[in-house]
């Protein structure tokens, strides 16, 4: 007789095994809550705060883990580091809200709110034309890099002409690009900013040539400044992708409300020409977090809905080596904010110090492993050069995620 260990990943993995079981399929939902462990990070809690969460979990079978001297009332004030499950978060929450004393009305709302959010897993963003971009959790879709730039920081994705980048393109497409993203504008670390002239010079005729030669394809355009977002989408783009969260540009914010696209909304400490100048972070999750709950209120402000936002925390815009790291092992932190997540890791700079690579050409499989780690991990986008070698990753790890138990 052999016993051994099972970790059961997802749902899927759940229902396989009671099947096997042969247990009442009815179960599943009894099941289903109490199949994972959930941890949530709550900063600067009230001492009596952080021992009532701590009693209350307890009470129902989770835990807490508060400051040592909590106890003796030594610390004023504890992190809090909440450990259940589902089904147990679930009950706790009714017997927080006879609670408003120490802070605790207002972590019990906080704590809602992203308890919820987390549990997001799928996504209709409205498209021109009747279109739709469907992204599911689990499900990674690639967006392909194209460059109408003559300085992008790798000279691999550099197209010198409009023939190259249709070329580009069909290849892209038809070796597993989603979606492809054009750039006019190198924000590469220490890049000069250019003019939005020289911009839109760049970017129409290859915009309007990718319009009119592949009509379905889902075209986003990669832009910080709102006059050209505003063009673009009069010129058939898809989606605003948007490196500085509307930080560069006060023209942004009012170009993405004055649409019905999807926008990316991407994380960046500085502008792209100093950047990397000296980043720092006490907690780059928790302040990412805190800026994206900022933005998203503004353009909610402004009057656009939550469906159209994708959250891209800015792999290496204003990020030290250990800040993307983190980042990347931390990617379910952003799944609080209930928007599907890009990332952007193609090439850059923090796999040239991992693998001591200084040649771009020589980061392709640090980058591939960074794409089969998203996609591991569930995330909705990457964004790649290499179509087709992200592609087949990410059919491996899905065919193996997704194999029956």
């Amino acid at each position: 007789m052999a016993i051994y260990p099972v970790k059961i990943k997802s749902n899927k993995d759940l229902v396989s095994l009671i099947a096997k079981v042969g247990a009442d399929p009815r179960s599943v939902a009894y099941f289903v809550p109490k199949r994972e462990v959930f941890a949530f990070w709550i900063p600067d809690v009230d001492f009596r705060a952080a021992a009532y969460l701590k009693q209350e979990m307890l009470a129902r079978g989770g835990d807490a883990v508060v400051h040592r001297n909590v106890i003796d009332a030594q610390s004023k004030y504890s992190n809090v580091l909440l450990i259940g499950t589902e089904g147990q978060y679930k009950a706790l929450f009714p017997k927080l809200e006879a609670m408003s004393c120490w802070g605790i009305e207002k972590i019990r709302k906080e704590l809602a709110v992203s308890f919820k959010k987390y549990f997001a897993s799928s996504w209709k963003l409205p498209l021109p034309r009747g279109r739709f971009l469907n992204l599911k959790q689990g499900e990674t879709k690639i967006m392909g890099i194209l460059n109408a730039t003559p300085d992008s920081f790798y000279a691999g994705s550099r197209l010198e002409s409009i023939a190259d980048l249709l070329k580009q393109a069909e290849h892209m497409l038809e070796t597993g690009a989603d979606i492809l993203d054009l750039g006019a504008e190198s924000t590469r670390p220490g890049a000069d900013p250019i003019s939005e002239e020289e911009e839109k010079e760049r970017l129409l005729p290859s915009l309007q040539s990718l319009r009119k030669e592949f009509p379905e394809a889902i075209i986003s355009v990669d832009t910080y400044k709102g006059e050209i977002a505003t063009i673009a989408v009069e010129n058939g783009a898809d989606i605003i992708n948007d490196i500085s969260g509307f930080s560069l540009d006060d023209k942004m914010l009012e170009a993405v409300a004055q649409t019905t696209l999807p926008y990316v909304l991407s994380h960046i400490q500085g502008a792209p020409k100093n950047m990397q100048t000296n980043p720092y972070y006490n907690d780059v999750i928790g302040e990412s977090l805190d800026y994206f709950k900022e933005k998203l209120q503004r353009l909610q402000d402004a009057g656009v809905s939550a469906e159209r936002i994708i959250i891209d925390p800015g792999i290496g815009f204003g990020k030290r080596l250990e800040d993307n790291l983190r980042i990347l092992k931390s990617i379910q932190s952003f799944r609080s904010l209930g928007h599907p997540l890009l990332i952007g890791h193609s090439r850059k700079g923090f796999i040239k110090t991992i693998l001591a690579k200084e040649d771009l050409q020589s980061r392709l499989y640090g980058t591939l492993a960074v794409s089969a780690h998203c996609a591991q991990e569930g995330v909705e986008l990457v964004r790649v050069h290499d179509v087709e070698a992200t592609h087949d990753v990410i059919k491996m790890v899905e065919a193996v995620r997704e194999a029956e138990m």
